[in-house]
Order: structure tokens, then C-alpha cells, then sequence
């Protein structure tokens, strides 16, 4: 198949890319590397040894992403192209609504003017909110606690609205828990600009440092050890899950919603301590109050993406701390511009 990946030089994005050339995929990228650099278009090529379409343009931009599709006859596409930081959401959500919401419909339209109607969308687990039913299925109730969240959720149900209205359109929303982690090559990894608001990149950071200390947002919360407690994935395992679901729709037409994630919770200190041992260097922190839109525990029921792409994460946490570790080891200042 050939896949268009917006967003495509981004951190899921780009590991996504190497993914489906691994699989036998032809990939094309489109990114306005609003949250990445231009460098990693040489890594991806380095990595997989194909020089990948490329096209900088802004997924808002209709003009720019009609000529992009008229490029080539996609098969599909895989819809990375949205900022993604809950803090920043909750301040700026016109951005977040513009980006997340008005990127997605430009997109869709444009797809369909062109009669390209699979689409695998990057949707979240913070559809979720604070629920206690854990472990997430699917099926639970959905809670938006922040714009970041409720764009995801609403674009969901465009696609679930799209495929009601017209069943020439097939989608598959993957709910994202928490990628970490990098290529295992190094050459690629999380490059998060400013202070990263996730907690591996700051671990590393702080690791390398390029940070004094690392912040824990809360010690109180109703968990074992009183640190918020997430499903951590490796971003290869999630790559991989996106290969499973565009190939998923080139035979199986429909719209569905399924978790990517392992199925198992792991504490703020949890992975300090892993990170500590299995990288050798020691992460001083800090304890500071809680961060508005944080919950105190999230964790997927994975089982779906199982039976229905075949699809489980394989990659232990010993492996996304050393793949996180040596991408931040050898790239201490993150991509050179």
C-alpha cells in the first residue's frame, strides 16, 4: 500500500514510517515541522535506506493538502497531524480546536475529493478522563477533562459519523497510552521542545543533563506509592499496532475504536528506578503539587486490538528505558537543527 502520514516526522509519526517500510509499505510524508526538524528526514533514510515523498505543508492548509493527494493514488492515510500537550490545551484551546479538530475535517475533505477513504486516526486514552474502571476497555464511558482530549473525542465521532453517512469510509481511532522509548538504532527518538510535558523525555533529560532535576507532580495520589501510575508502551510496539490497523482496513471495511497499550500500570517512581538501573545514572527529584488535568491512574484493556489486528505489545519496560536512554545518550541536545 501506499500510505500518506501526516504529522509524519514526529515522534510516533516518524518510528511509524520506519514500521510500515519494514512491512513492505510505500510511505509519504507531510509535516510543517511544527514539533520536529527537518533532520529526521536523513535519520528515517538512514534507518530504512528509502528516501521517502516528503511535502512540508500544514494539515489546515486546503490548498496545500489537496495537491499533496493529488500526488499520489493513495491507499490510505494515517493521521498523526495535532498538537498533543494537556497543559498547553488547557491554555491555549482555540490552537488545540483549530489544529485538532479543523486539521482533521481539511484532511477529510481532501481524501474524499480525491476518493481516498481509509484513514487510521491517532486518538488518545485521555478520552478516558479520571474514571476509576480500570483497566479502559473501549467500551467505558468517556470523560474529557481537558481540549486536548475533547478533540480527540470529537474526532472520533466525525469518523463514526462519516462511516454512518457513507460506507465507502473505513477508519480505525488507535487510543494512544503513553509511547516512550526510541528506535532501537538511536538515530531516532523523542524530541520534545521547552520543558517536555511527558515523563520519560524528562527523565531523560535530567539523565543526560540537560535538566537539574526531575519534577514529580504529586505524592498523594490513591496509588501504591502515591505517584501517578500509566500504561507506558514502547513507540515500536506502536508503530508496529499502526501497521496492524491500515492493514487492518484494505480488508476489513468499517469504523472502530481500540486501545494501543500493554495492559499493565507503572508508577512515577516505578520507572525512575528502572530508568536508574538499567541506564546507570542517577535522577534526582523533586516533589511539586499536582498538575490540573492529570489523573491519578490509567491503564488499557488491550485485549481488543489482539483479536481484531492481531496486534500485541512485545517490548518491556527494561527495553523502552534502554532505547530511550541511548536515543537521549546520543543526542543529547535532541536533533540538530
Amino acid at each position: 500500500m501506499r500510505v500518506l502520514l501526516t504529522g509524519g516526522t514526529g515522534y510516533i509519526g516518524s518510528h511509524t514510517a520506519v514500521a510500515l517500510i519494514d512491512a513492505g509499505h510505500q510511505v509519504t510524508l507531510l509535516d510543517n515541522f511544527a514539533n520536529s526538524k527537518p533532520t529526521v528526514l536523513d535519520r528515517l533514510s538512514e534507518i530504512t535506506g528509502v528516501t521517502m515523498d516528503f511535502f512540508e505543508a500544514d494539515v489546515t492548509d486546503r490548498e496545500a493538502i489537496d495537491s499533496v493527494l493529488a500526488h499520489r493514488a493513495f491507499d490510505a492515510a494515517i493521521h498523526f497531524a495535532a498538537p498533543k500537550a494537556v497543559g498547553e490545551s488547557i491554555a491555549r484551546p482555540l490552537h488545540y480546536f483549530n489544529n485538532g479538530v479543523g486539521g482533521t475535517v481539511t484532511l477529510l475533505q481532501a481524501m474524499d475529493r480525491r476518493g481516498i477513504r481509509n484513514v487510521v486516526y491517532s486518538s488518545s486514552a485521555t478520552v478516558y478522563g479520571m474514571s476509576d474502571e480500570l483497566p479502559f476497555r473501549e467500551d467505558a464511558p468517556t470523560e474529557v477533562i481537558n481540549p486536548y482530549g475533547r478533540t480527540k473525542l470529537m474526532c472520533e465521532e466525525i469518523l463514526r459519523d462519516l462511516r454512518q453517512s457513507d460506507e465507502r469510509w473505513n477508519s480505525i481511532a488507535l487510543r494512544y497510552f503513553n509511547p516512550v522509548g526510541a528506535h532501537p538504532s538511536g538515530l531516532i527518538g523523542e524530541d520534545p521542545q521547552g520543558v517536555p510535558a511527558n515523563l520519560m523525555p524528562f527523565v531523560a533529560q535530567v539523565a543526560v543533563g540537560r535538566l537539574p532535576v526531575l519534577r514529580i507532580f504529586g505524592d498523594d495520589y490513591p496509588t501504591p506509592d502515591g505517584t501517578g501510575v500509566r500504561d507506558y508502551i514502547h513507540v515500536m510496539d506502536l508503530a508496529e499496532g499502526h501497521v496492524a490497523a491500515v492493514e487492518h482496513l484494505a480488508t476489513e471495511p468499517g469504523h472502530d475504536v481500540i486501545n494501543l497499550g500493554t495492559g499493565n500500570g507503572i508508577s512515577v517512581l516505578e520507572l525512575v528506578e528502572a530508568f536508574e538501573r538499567v541506564a546507570g545514572v542517577p535522577i534526582p527529584t523533586e516533589v511539586v503539587g499536582r498538575r490540573r488535568g492529570d489523573g491519578p491512574a490509567s491503564w488499557a484493556d488491550a485485549t481488543k486490538a489482539g483479536d481484531v489486528l492481531g496486534w500485541t505489545a512485545r517490548r518491556s519496560l527494561d527495553e523502552m528505558v534502554a532505547d530511550a536512554w541511548r536515543w537521549q545518550s546520543q543526542n543529547p541536545n535532541g536533533y540538530p537543527d
